[in-house]
């Protein structure tokens, strides 16, 4: 397990961006402790319904907030009350924006130092999200706005979250496969690579992609996979795949400890012009499972994988040595974004074979 110094990304240890933490499903009406970026925190849903991030520790003598069942405060439900959220420990109140609210014993006010750290959060297409930055700063980019997801109407099912467990492998590693073209053919069984590019544009990477694919085919007329891929961000995939039935992948890494990451699996598939019947369903999901088996194929090879800190590069490879220039902007100050965006913003082609075109190098 390598660490993020011994990659040398920066000085933070933990990148910044906006990062999944949960399902919808998994924040319901009880505290729900959490550990990422080597911390404890703790996700509640307000009375209100929406939900809310803090440190899992209360201020006044450290009592772990979410990780208790025989506390009085528990079993009476009292908890959690309106948005507020109680320590089970001495029942000390905080509030959304963190500070006390109420402190059942004391006849003395509260201290204005009773405060608990709260983190940026949103919901947004069945998840949970977290805005981490070890500066503390607000979100300087946009989630996706995962537009499919309000489109039932038009024949989109809505994705099933697969929760993955952890890898034991620096998120580096994962993020290196936007670049390896070469992993396609031996690996997912692709053929006749048609074309493959990245464009790094700041926050964002994009993949554009069109080979024969033996796990998955979108176009069973051409027997050729067309994909288009992005990341926002160190942390959020997005995959459209072209075909009969258009479809979303989402793959998320979440740092767990430096070097150990969580992933998340899903997909979204356009069945029809209209609201999805029964059957629509079902075929969505067998289409996950299958879309599934394709990045399983990625995962194995993650699980056993060495730490690559330094990539034996020959030029028929993707541009690792950009995608890895581009990774470090979010381990380092924010203000320094830039300078690693403008080294390598633009287009990087590897092979292109369509008609006219002129492969080249990254």
């Amino acid at each position: 397990m390598a660490t993020t110094a011994e990659y040398g990304l920066g000085p933070h240890t933990f990148p910044r961006g906006w990062f999944m933490i949960a399902t919808s499903e998994d924040v319901a009406d009880k505290p729900v402790p959490l550990h990422f970026f080597g911390r404890e925190f703790v996700a509640y849903r307000g009375e209100s319904g929406r939900v809310y991030l803090v440190d899992a520790y209360c201020p006044h003598m450290r009592i772990h907030i979410g990780r208790n069942t025989t506390s009085y405060v528990v079993k009476d439900g009292e908890q959690i009350q309106g948005e507020s959220i109680r320590c089970p420990g001495h029942g000390w109140r905080f509030g959304p924006d963190g500070k006390a609210d109420d402190i059942p014993y004391s006849t003395h006010g509260i201290p204005k130092a009773a405060c608990i750290k709260t983190f940026p959060v949103e919901e947004r297409a069945g998840c949970i999200w977290m805005w981490h930055d070890a500066e503390g700063g607000a979100p300087d980019f946009d989630l996706p706005d995962f537009a499919e997801w309000d489109m039932e109407e038009q024949g989109w099912v809505r994705w099933r979250l697969d929760h993955l467990g952890t890898l034991p492998i620096h998120p580096q590693e994962i993020v290196d496969n936007m670049t390896d073209v070469a992993h396609f053919i031996p690996v997912h069984g692709s053929k006749d690579i048609v074309w493959f590019e990245n464009e790094f544009r700041d926050h964002k990477i994009f993949q554009r992609f069109g080979a024969g694919h033996r796990t998955l085919v979108s176009d069973s007329e051409h027997d050729v996979l067309v994909t288009d891929t992005w990341y926002t961000g160190p942390g959020i995939l997005l995959s459209r795949m072209e075909g009969q039935h258009p479809s979303i992948i989402m793959i998320c890494n979440t740092p767990v400890e430096d070097g150990e990451v969580r992933v998340w699996y899903a997909l979204m598939v356009k069945v029809s012009d209209t609201r999805a019947d029964e059957a629509g369903v079902s075929m969505a999901r067998s289409y996950q499972d299958v879309a599934l088996d394709a990045f399983a194929q990625d995962f194995e090879v993650w699980q056993h994988k060495e730490a690559a800190i330094n990539i034996m590069q020959i030029p028929d490879d993707g541009p690792f040595h950009k995608e890895r220039i581009w990774y470090r902007q979010f381990y380092n100050p924010r203000d320094k974004a830039a300078e690693f965006q403008g080294r390598v913003n633009g287009v990087h082609t590897t092979i292109d074979k369509r008609p006219g075109a002129k492969s080249k190098a990254a």
